[in-house]
C-alpha cells in the first residue's frame, strides 16, 4: 500500500496539470493512469506507419487561448498559425457561396432575445419552424453535432449563443510535434520533482472519509492518500458500474453522481487518411472545385463523412476525417474496415475519383473510434440546461477530500478543449491545501 498527500485519477491533460502545480507546492503527489501512455485524448502518433506528428485526439488551439499558450511558452514548444480557407461541397457541388450557415445573424440575434434556456434543437423548431428555414435547422443540427460533438435535443442554447458569440475564428494554432510535446513536458516536471506516473493501472473502487481515501485497483492493489482529484473522462464516470474502467465510490457520492448523468459528453470518430499524393490540390480538382484548393484547410460537405480538413499550411498528403454527435453514435459499432469504406466512398463523392483509385492512392491509414475506447467513452463535454447547477455541485469539493477536474467542469467559451482540461487541473490544484 503506498502512501502520498494526493492521489490523481487519470493522466491527461487536466491530471497532469493539477499534479504539475500541485508538484510546484511541494505535495507529494501520485498518478494513476489506465492506459500504457499518458495524454488521454491527446494522442500524437509519429513513426508509424507514415504518421508524423499527426493527431488521433486534440489537434488544435482554438483561439489565443492564455493557460495553453503560456504553458507552452514556459516549455519552449513551438507552435505555428493554422488558418486555413474553409470550402462546402453540398448537393453533390463545390459551393459558390462561401457563407457559413445562412441566416446566422438572424440566428444569433433571436438567440440573444432568448431569456429561459432550452435545447438547441427546440429553440431552431420553436423560432425557425417551416420549409423557409430548412437549410438553417439543418446548417445548425450539422454545426451542433460535428464541431461541438454533441447531441442537439440536448445541448443548451444558452451556452452555444456564449460559444458563437466569442469564437475567435481568426487565431488558429498548431503544435509543431505535436500536443504530446505538452504532455510529455508536465509529465516530465511532475517526475523530475520525485512523484510517481502509474501505467496501467486501472482503479475500480475508492474507498473514502474524511481526510483519508484508499483506491483498489483491478489488480487488488492499494493506493492512500489525504485527497484524491478524479481527472477521468467524463463518459467514464457515466459508464456503468460493470463496465469496463468504471469505478465505485464507498460510501457513495449520490449528488455528485446526479450531476455527472445531468452532463452532457459527445460522440466522435476521427479518421487519419495519408495518400501518395495531395490529390485535392490537382489541376482535375481545380476544374471541379472552379478554384486552386491548395490553400484548403477546412472541407464541409452533407456526405456520409462530413468533415474534412488538411495539414495546411504545412504541405502534406495527409487528410483528417471527422464525424461527431449522434452520427458518429449511429456507427460507433462499425468495424474499422467498414468505417474506412464510408470515408473513401465520402471522399470518391466529393472529388469524382474511383474509389478503388483512392484505396490504391492510400498509404497509411489511422480510424480512432473515441465513443466505444474504454478509457474514453465518447469525445469531449457539452452543456445542457442542467450544466451549471451540475458543474457548481462538481467544482465544490466532498468534504476536502474528493475533488473532480477536467475539460467537463470549465466555465468559459472554449468548451470541449484542452484549454478546458488545463484550466480545470489549475484551478482544483489551487485549492488544495
Amino acid at each position: 500500500m503506498e502512501q502520498t498527500d494526493v492521489l490523481i485519477i487519470g493522466a491527461g491533460a487536466a491530471g497532469l496539470m493539477a499534479a504539475y502545480k500541485l508538484s510546484q507546492k511541494g505535495k507529494k503527489v501520485t498518478v494513476l493512469e489506465a492506459r500504457n501512455r499518458t495524454g488521454g485524448r491527446i494522442h500524437t502518433i509519429t513513426h508509424e506507419s507514415f504518421f508524423q506528428h499527426a493527431e488521433l485526439g486534440a489537434e488544435f488551439v482554438h483561439g489565443d487561448l492564455p493557460v495553453t499558450l503560456n504553458l507552452l511558452q514556459e516549455a519552449g514548444i513551438a507552435y505555428n498559425p493554422a488558418n486555413a480557407e474553409m470550402v462546402r461541397h453540398t448537393k453533390g457541388e463545390f459551393a459558390k457561396n462561401e457563407q457559413f450557415i445562412e441566416n446566422w445573424d438572424l440566428l444569433i440575434d433571436k438567440l440573444c432575445e432568448l431569456k429561459e434556456d432550452k435545447s438547441i434543437n427546440e429553440f431552431m423548431l420553436d423560432e425557425f419552424p417551416g420549409d423557409e428555414y430548412q437549410n438553417l435547422r439543418s446548417g445548425v443540427w450539422k454545426y451542433v453535432s460535428g464541431y461541438d460533438t454533441a447531441d442537439p435535443r440536448l445541448a443548451s442554447a444558452f451556452a452555444l449563443r456564449n460559444e458563437w458569440q466569442n469564437e475567435d475564428g481568426n487565431a488558429q494554432h498548431r503544435i509543431n510535434k505535436g500536443f504530446c510535446d505538452m504532455i510529455n513536458y508536465l509529465a516530465g516536471t511532475c517526475r523530475a520533482a520525485g512523484n510517481t506516473i502509474y501505467l496501467n493501472t486501472v482503479v475500480k473502487e475508492i474507498y473514502w472519509k474524511v481526510g483519508q481515501v484508499k483506491v483498489v485497483t483491478d489488480e487488488g492493489i492499494s493506493y492512500t492518500a489525504k485527497q484524491i482529484i478524479i481527472a477521468m473522462p467524463l463518459g467514464v464516470l457515466k459508464a456503468n458500474q460493470r463496465e469496463k474502467g468504471a469505478i465505485t465510490f464507498h460510501p457513495p457520492i449520490p449528488e455528485q453522481s446526479e450531476a455527472i448523468d445531468a452532463l452532457g459528453f459527445g460522440s466522435v470518430i476521427k479518421f487519419l487518411l495519408e495518400f501518395k499524393d495531395a490529390f485535392w490540390e490537382s489541376s482535375a480538382t481545380k476544374k471541379l472545385a472552379g478554384k486552386s484548393l491548395k490553400k484548403m484547410g477546412y472541407l464541409l460537405s452533407d456526405e456520409n463523412i462530413p468533415t474534412w480538413w488538411t495539414q495546411y499550411p504545412k504541405h502534406s498528403p495527409l487528410l483528417t476525417g471527422w464525424i461527431g454527435g449522434p452520427a458518429a453514435e449511429e456507427l460507433k459499432h462499425n468495424t474499422t474496415d467498414e468505417l474506412l469504406q464510408r470515408g473513401l466512398q465520402s471522399l470518391s463523392n466529393i472529388f469524382k475519383i474511383d474509389v478503388g483509385e483512392l484505396k490504391a492512392n492510400l498509404i497509411a491509414c489511422n480510424i480512432i473510434n473515441w465513443t466505444v475506447d474504454p478509457f474514453t467513452r465518447g469525445s469531449y463535454s457539452y452543456d445542457t440546461v442542467a450544466a451549471p447547477q451540475a458543474r457548481k455541485v462538481l467544482n465544490t469539493p466532498v468534504d476536502n477530500t474528493l475533488f473532480f477536474a477536467g475539460e467537463y467542469l470549465y466555465e468559459g467559451p472554449a468548451m470541449g478543449t484542452v484549454e478546458a482540461a488545463l484550466t480545470s487541473g489549475m484551478n482544483v490544484a489551487e485549492g488544495i491545501d
